[in-house]
């Protein structure tokens, strides 16, 4: 499993997009307007009459179901994943295919066809990374300008080979950062030496690349995204796309928890019916193409939203400087996931993603409830922990079945992970560091046919109707 250092900024973890992959989508779209740009810098954008890219490994198994067909016509068409507006997408699409051309970053238009131009190559994956795309630019003589690979590594992060050959060690990249850190432990340390929080020692962080009030506003833009999300799952009816016919179900449970609570029939375990709503109409809109927050990954988006909304609206004295604590700590243990071992479902199946999900809510969960930095880095080893070795396999290659139920699932857990280690003192007997690792290994160990291939587990033994 190669890995390429990131850094530690909470923007980097949490990345508003449309859906239905951060991966399959996001990324893709991304490497488009990379490629756009390397034409650009290299001045070989205006020789250029016809591009074609090739799609290798998972992306090509999954192509369809994930959308990287569309998000690759969309990110070579200059638009990007945080600023297009979902509702526009279709005649963006349709005007690409009524004129088999379109207009690379909105400058130069070229020949496109997607049908002839966008390759799904089912052999052998590119050997940087499961998730590859060739991109080719083509001259009027026919002759090949450019070829350039690149590679979506999860999240929506995008490397090219280069980038993935010579990965920079993270603590040269946030050498100038007033906290940084690598491992769990480290993270521990910098905390009991300057007596500071998780949260704080990330905002440190933050503050140092930008004002304090610049990130305290792009944490509330994430939150006001992830509400505004969840909001429209559980306002819109009707089947989700893309063949298997599955309904969406969040606003009826809306309707009928609401519908309980005027006749105050309510349960003791209607808490988490109201935890797995919120996470079923965040993944309801991912698999509908909408606006989402990448939390650390698109098929994952509902876990965190989930359990912030729990904070928020069940524990007493919740408020939106929670919310921030929450997303800060929560970055912080993705970008130890990420370093160490991966947030790909391509990589490390959905442990990757779910897995990282759940570890990251329940640490953000345990900060928020006032938790030492102790208790909620056992928050995340115990959320991570009971999700090693899941699987990634996605029915017919969407991102809905058993991904929807999977983010419920994952939020529940990740309540329960945070309540466990608030009970606690912060002593455990493995650590967050080490379950980690271990992920990181089973990932190499998972046979490729469940890392989100559509090859192996439910994919094969569902029947598509």
């Amino acid at each position: 499993m190669r890995r390429v250092a990131v850094t530690y900024s909470v923007f980097d973890m949490f990345k508003i997009g449309i859906g239905p992959s951060s991966s399959h989508t996001v990324g893709p779209m991304v490497a488009a307007g990379r490629f756009v740009e390397y034409l650009a810098e290299d001045d070989l954008l205006e020789q250029t009459v016809r591009v074609c890219v090739r799609l290798y490994g998972s992306l090509a198994f999954t192509a369809k179901g994930h959308g990287s067909d569309t998000a690759l016509l969309l990110g070579l068409a200059g638009e990007l994943p945080d600023q297009i507006d979902p509702d526009f997408v279709e005649n963006i699409l349709s005007g690409v295919r009524r004129e088999k051309s379109l207009k690379l970053g909105g400058r130069r238009q070229v020949s496109f066809d997607e049908t002839a131009d966008i390759v799904l190559d089912y052999g052998e994956p590119l050997p940087g990374h499961s998730n590859g795309m060739r991109f080719l630019a083509y001259s009027d003589t026919g002759g090949e300008l450019a070829n350039h690979i690149y590679y979506s590594i999860g999240g929506g992060f995008v490397a090219d080979d280069e980038e993935l050959a010579s990965p920079v060690d993270v603590r040269e990249v946030a050498a100038d950062l007033p906290y940084a850190f690598h491992t769990a432990g480290e993270l521990l340390r910098l905390g009991r030496n300057s007596g500071l929080r998780i949260d704080e020692l990330m905002m440190a962080n933050e503050a140092s690349l930008q004002g304090s009030d610049q990130v305290e506003a792009g944490l509330d833009k994430l939150w006001d995204v992830m509400r505004a999300c969840m909001d429209r799952g559980m306002s819109s009816g009707g089947v989700l796309p893309g063949g298997l016919k599955v309904r969406r179900r969040a606003r009826r449970i809306h309707a009928e928890l609401l519908a309980n609570q005027r006749k105050n029939a309510r349960l003791p375990h209607e808490c988490m019916d109201w935890i797995s709503l919120y996470a079923i109409a965040v993944n309801e809109e991912n698999a509908s193409g909408g606006r989402i927050v990448t939390a650390p990954t698109n098929g994952a988006a509902g876990v965190i939203p989930a359990v912030i909304r729990y904070y928020l609206e069940f524990c007493p004295g919740a408020d939106q400087a929670g919310v921030r604590i929450f997303l800060l700590v929560a970055a912080a243990i993705g970008s130890l996931i990420k370093t160490n071992a991966s947030i790909s479902g391509a990589e490390a199946g959905c442990q990757g993603e779910v897995g990282s999900a759940c570890a990251m809510a329940a640490a953000g969960l345990a900060a928020a409830l006032g938790g030492a930095n102790e208790q909620v880095e056992n928050a995340a080893e115990i959320g991570l922990e009971h999700h090693l070795g899941m699987t990634c396999d996605p029915v017919g290659g969407l991102v809905q079945v058993p991904c929807i139920e999977r983010n419920a699932m994952g939020a529940v857990k990740a309540i329960n992970a945070a309540s466990l280690a608030l009970m606690g003192d912060g002593e455990h007997f493995v650590s967050l560091d080490q379950v980690v690792e271990t992920m990181r290994q089973t990932g190499e160990d998972m046979q490729t046919k469940y890392k989100e291939t559509s090859q192996g587990g439910l994919a094969v033994n569902v029947v598509e109707c």
